[in-house]
């Protein structure tokens, strides 16, 4: 019997997104979108924005295991989308932060005892 060692790499890992865009008109349509973000996070899913979520994928069978997972979550109304990246390409994202909306609180002038 041979030992065969795969070295895993930046290329053979990968990254499950899942972006969707679900009604929420009525009560029913709210139900579904819930359990379908609950379902997301039960099978190991962290949100990114409220409406994409991630998921690391130590192979590619992993990942599609959990492909598979997600199909079977999809709500009957709304759009689901699935991307696989590779770990090397998740590397290179680049997040931007807003500045904050409202200006600080002004400084004192003078410094106060009591």
């Amino acid at each position: 019997m041979s030992n065969q060692y795969t070295a895993l790499n930046a290329y053979q890992i990968m990254w499950l997104y899942v972006f969707f865009d679900l009604p929420t008109n009525t009560k029913a349509q709210r139900h579904e979108a819930a359990r379908f973000r609950k379902g997301l996070l039960q099978d190991g899913f962290t949100m990114m924005q409220y409406s994409v979520y991630i998921r690391h994928c130590a192979s590619k069978e992993s990942f599609e295991v959990h492909l598979k997972r997600v199909k079977s979550m999809v709500p009957p109304e709304g759009i689901v989308s699935a991307l696989q990246v590779t770990d090397k390409q998740f590397g290179a994202t680049v997040n931007f932060i807003g500045k904050r909306a409202t200006p600080p609180p002004e400084t004192p002038l003078q410094l106060e005892f009591f």
